[in-house]
């Protein structure tokens, strides 16, 4: 006998194979899940980071917004992929008096299969012109 002082039935063989399959794909499922939200959200911080990077570099009084954008596109393809800087814009806005240069990003939101947001991300990096 075991220690546990009774035997399996015959009913109940074989079920800690099937238990083991079903939580260990559902352990699989979450893993994805979180590691799907942690990728989402790195690009969504980059993205930020190199559009501000690149209002800061178009903001420069020797510099044009056009060279703004042109650094965000070459700031995303080198820290993630060229797809994700098909659509940057620079544009100068007057906010509080002062001129701003805002720097627009929108890429495509990593998402796997047809669940989660609008797969599309917009973002943008604002500073003020130096040639003020």
């Amino acid at each position: 006998m075991r220690s546990g002082g009774r035997l399996p039935s015959d009913a109940e063989r074989g079920s800690a194979v099937a238990e083991f399959a079903m939580v260990g794909a559902l352990v699989v499922v979450f893993f994805l899940a979180a590691f799907q939200v942690g990728f989402s959200l790195y690009v969504r911080n980059t993205l930020i980071e190199n559009a501000a990077e690149g209002a800061r570099y178009g903001a420069r009084a020797d510099a044009t917004p056009a060279a703004g954008a042109q650094r965000t596109r070459d700031l995303i393809g080198a820290t993630l992929s060229g797809r994700y800087a098909d659509h940057v814009s620079a544009t100068v806005e007057t906010e509080g008096g002062a001129r701003v240069v805002r720097v627009t990003v929108r890429a495509p939101l990593p998402v796997v299969g047809p669940f989660g947001p609008s797969q599309s991300l917009t973002v943008s990096g604002r500073a003020f012109q130096e040639s003020q």
